[in-house]
């Protein structure tokens, strides 16, 4: 696919020092055979890493180093930071995410592009999203989100209405709201709330466009006391703020404390049935 100058875009990613090298590299490829190819791919190196991730960053970089931008970071900033000093040195107004462990479906970019095209107000783009463990063909579970900008200013007070790694934003408008905060965890859902709240207009395809790496130490992650409490602080910030009401506290503050208490087996099997479902 042809591209113009107002619809190029860039790819940016993260990558630490505990990321997989095949997985990072399974990851760049799925954006390299993009049936509507990127103009710029920033790569930012989280702070030290390893030999095998950086022969694999190094490895592309000098394949092509005007299509890779390199970042490096002296220290492990955490992802939404990280993301701040990538975002600043993209050179297209139209930013893909994409996360080092996950696998972009060829035609996702250029499907996420056509919706800017359609809608000049659009802001922020995202899709449905699979998810596998190590078979690419093997999809366990959907994650189903709210399509219209309605719909999905209604999700948010509660849930995340996009998948992180399968948006595409404005850059000019995630800057100009001062970027991604300083939060270790929910730091996409602060920012899209934050640009839902300034008036930024939103939607999501109702096609999945990525494959989510799941894995066990995901759903341990989400299931810990830090993640849980967390969330229900952003929520309650929300609150504060006047974006949330006060039930949709009380409805995350319970069904974060249920996700704690219950085994993994049981979470498992309710985040799979039910709430990959809700949005349906």
């Amino acid at each position: 696919m042809e591209q113009h100058d107002n619809f190029k875009y860039s790819v940016l990613m993260s990558v630490y020092i505990h990321e997989e090298p095949s997985f990072l590299k399974q990851s760049i490829e799925s954006m390299l055979n993009q049936t509507y190819e990127p103009d710029e791919i920033v790569i930012v190196k989280d702070g030290k890493l390893t030999k095998q991730l950086n022969e694999v960053i190094n490895q592309y970089y000098e394949l092509d180093p005007n299509l890779f931008t390199i970042v490096e970071l002296e220290n492990n900033v955490g992802l939404g930071l990280a993301l701040n000093e990538g975002l600043k040195k993209c050179r297209n107004e139209l930013v893909a995410r994409m996360d080092t462990d996950d696998v972009s479906l060829p035609n996702r970019c250029e499907l996420l592009v056509n919706e800017f095209r359609t809608d000049k107000k659009l802001c922020i783009v995202g899709s449905y999203v699979d998810e596998f463990i190590s078979d690419t063909k093997k999809i366990i579970s959907s994650r189903i989100v709210p399509l219209e900008h309605s719909e999905i200013l209604k999700y948010s007070r509660r849930r995340n209405p996009f998948t992180h790694p399968a948006v595409m934003y404005k850059r000019s408008k995630v800057l100009e709201l001062g970027g991604y905060r300083d939060f270790r965890r929910n730091q996409d859902l602060e920012l899209f709330v934050r640009m839902l709240n300034n008036n930024c207009l939103s939607k999501n395809i109702d096609k999945p466009l990525l494959l989510f790496r799941a894995n066990q130490e995901n759903l341990k992650r989400r299931k810990s006391w830090q993640k849980c409490s967390s969330y229900i602080k952003l929520i309650f910030m929300f609150w504060r703020k006047g974006y949330s009401k006060l039930y949709d506290v009380i409805i995350i503050a319970l069904s974060q404390l249920v996700v704690f208490i219950i085994p993994i087996k049981l979470f498992e099997w309710v985040s799979n049935k039910i709430l990959r479902k809700a949005s349906r």
